[in-house]
């Protein structure tokens, strides 16, 4: 286990190319479905080597800075602590530039998934932006988006995007509607009882990731909830990325809301028992 202020020797290191958007990415690739992902980059950045190992079709912008690194450190119980160091600032050029790319690369797609935190430099409503723009240039031919963020990020997205899903965890929801979960039976009846508050006023439909307590979707069909397969838990790094991949790929082949949510807890669980930020395979499920 982790000892502060002690001198640890790792038992391992591993960096792979990560991301929200891009772990979403490489999971939909590895089960074969076609995906792209489109990110801010500066050219002379190393992140582009490690990125292009990562068997992922991207798309980059041109900016002026480093991709930040974010720092893992993960125990033998698999409980992960991590340390997020800060990212590049990005101006509003750049984020013309991006909602450009986005746009031009949204037109055939079933899905567009918004996902991570802001960069330093951009408006809180960044996400909104990339939204508006989306459906006004692509009418009915936009695709549906999910957004997964948080903090001012998602509450903007909620108050003026209209998004067709959000994947929050449970603290993220508490956060988004100023107020502790209501009191219930269950974690999951909880997340549910709180989800109402959005879906459908509000948002599409939420994918709510609650970690060894699985996951609940709410839509305007109704609510499902289920829980993960007993998991040896190696890296929890990624996992909800992975399950936010899950439901996609399902929903994308024409499953059902709960066959979809099921997808998703394979998908996470699946991450989450690999080391590092791999992304998991059919064969891992």
């Amino acid at each position: 286990s982790l000892r502060v202020g002690e001198v640890q020797t790792a038992s391992a290191v591993r960096e792979d190319a990560g991301g929200k958007g891009i772990n979403v990415a490489r999971v939909l690739h590895a089960s074969g479905v076609d995906s792209l992902a489109v990110l801010p980059l500066d050219p002379a950045d190393p992140f582009a080597a490690v990125l292009a190992d990562g068997d992922v079709d991207v798309r980059t912008v041109a900016v002026h800075g480093r991709t930040r690194a974010n720092i893992a450190v993960t125990d033998p119980t698999g409980e992960t602590t991590k340390i997020n160091l800060p990212g590049v600032a990005l101006s509003a050029a750049d984020l013309d530039d991006v909602i450009d790319v986005v746009a031009q690369c949204a037109r055939g797609a079933q899905w567009l998934v918004l996902a991570g935190s802001l960069a330093p430099g951009l408006p809180d409503d960044a996400y909104v932006r990339v939204i508006r723009a989306v459906r006004d240039r692509l009418g009915e031919e936009a695709p549906r988006i999910a957004v997964d963020t948080s903090g001012a990020a998602l509450r903007a997205v909620v108050a003026d995007g209209r998004p067709d899903l959000i994947k929050p965890n449970d603290e993220e929801l508490a956060d988004l509607l100023g107020a502790p979960l209501p009191a219930a039976d269950t974690l999951a009846d909880a997340v549910h009882l709180a989800s109402r508050e959005l879906v459908p006023a509000a948002v599409g439909a939420a994918l709510v990731t609650l970690g060894g307590d699985g996951a609940v979707f709410v839509s305007d069909r109704g609510a499902w909830a289920a829980t993960p397969p007993p998991t040896r838990v190696r890296s929890t790094v990624g996992a909800g990325d992975s399950s936010l991949a899950g439901f996609l790929l399902a929903d994308s082949r024409g499953a059902d809301p709960a066959a979809a949510l099921v997808s998703a807890i394979r998908y996470g669980s699946a991450a989450a028992a690999l080391e590092g930020t791999q992304a998991p395979t059919p064969t891992d499920l």
